[in-house]
This record gives C-alpha cells, structure tokens and sequence, in this order.
C-alpha cells in the first residue's frame, strides 16, 4: 500500500507562487493499475514525482507501506529508487551509445546484488515486451514505440514494485502508443507489479483499474473501472 497525504508542491518564481499540488490525498494498493489524467498544467506530472522520489512536496507526506519516505536523506531516497522503483520517461532516455541489451542491463548492474544473471534478465524482460529480435540494436535503429518499450523493460531490470510512467506516449504515434499502454497492461497483470501513469489521451484510460482526474493541483474525480 502506498499512502499519499495532505501532499501540496508550491513553485516560486521571483514574486509568483505558483500551487501545483493542493492537499492530495488517497491511497493506492499493491497491484493497482492507475492513471492520473487532466488538463497540461492540472499537477499529474507533479504528482508523479513526488511519489517517485524524484522531487520534494512544500508540505504533506509520501508512505511505502508504513514507512514515510518523504523526509529521507537524498542519499537513501537514491537507493529507494534503485531497489524497488522503475521509471519510464516521455523522452526515452536511452544512451545511444549502447545496444537495447545493454541499456536494459546497464541499472541492474548499478545494483550490484549478487546471484543474479542480469544479462539473462534483460534478454527476458525484452522478449516481455516484443524485442526479442531487437537486443543487439542501437536507438538510432528502433522505431519510437520500440525505443519506449525498451524504456519499459530497463524499469523492470530490478524488479521494482512500482512503475511509474510520465506521458509514455506522447511522442508516439497511435499504433506505438496502443502498443506501448498494452505493453504495461500485460505486465501489470503478469508481474503484479503497481504501474501508475500519467496521461492527457482519454483513451488511455482504459488500460487503469482506476482513474485519478486532477485539477488545479486537486482531485476533481477518483474513478474506479468495472
């Protein structure tokens, strides 16, 4: 169970205050498949990386299970985010200078933990999501929707209990976003693992269990699928 409470980011630009987050609470369970949808500006993205770790709330608190990681040292949120997060980024942020095989491989490595053949994960991980005939290929030679679906299984590698995923389809055309949104719909059924993603497509939506719509930094619906 993950526990968002009372969170609110507040930016400062010289005079501005600007409230991206206002109070947010909910709760979200091992296993969930949520998206967070709005208007550009509406604080999704926001959310997303305080939950993730990657930013810090003005006020409220983050809980993994009945730990409160809002307040940790950068030092262990870093390992947080290593051991039991994934990410998947709009911009695919795959080093170009490596093959899919070695981008995928290269946090697992990072890690260090013993007994494990990462370079044998990273080929299963990548028959997961469709690129088994790919791994030797470079980014310059993957489509968009493949680049993402690379990005995907370099979230994996560790196998995170949450995966979180900013616009993962917004540089990609219908088909590679159906695909890619598909992609973390069978992996959420498969590994069990929790995926929250963000995104403005309307379509998208019915790929999440649930749906949370924000608005000016609040929660306007908290929608559950049948």
């Amino acid at each position: 169970m993950y526990k968002i409470e009372e969170l609110s980011k507040i930016y400062v630009m010289g005079r501005v205050r600007v409230k991206a987050l206002d109070a947010v609470s909910f709760l979200i369970p091992d296993g969930e498949m949520l998206g967070l949808a709005g208007r550009s500006g509406s604080g999704k993205s926001t959310l997303l990386k305080q939950i993730g770790l990657l930013d810090r709330p003005t006020s409220g608190r983050v809980f993994f299970g009945d730990r409160e990681v809002t307040r940790l040292t950068e030092g262990k949120r870093a390992q947080l985010r290593l051991q039991y997060l994934g990410y998947v980024f709009q911009e695919y942020a795959l080093l170009g200078e490596l093959t899919a095989h070695q981008n995928v491989y290269l946090p697992g490595m990072m890690l260090g933990r013993k007994n494990i053949d990462y370079k044998q994960r990273a080929k299963e991980l990548l028959g997961m999501v469709g690129l088994a005939d790919r791994i030797r290929h470079y980014p310059k030679e993957l489509s968009g929707g493949e680049q993402q679906r690379v990005a995907i299984a370099r979230a994996l590698i560790n196998s995170p209990r949450l995966l979180l995923a900013d616009e993962p389809c917004a540089n990609l055309d219908t088909v590679s976003g159906k695909f890619v949104m598909e992609t973390l719909f069978k992996l959420n059924r498969e590994l069990k693992v929790t995926v929250i993603f963000v995104s403005h497509d309307p379509v998208d939506r019915q790929y999440g269990r649930r749906t949370i719509i924000l608005s000016d930094g609040n929660i306007s619906e908290d929608i559950y699928l049948t």
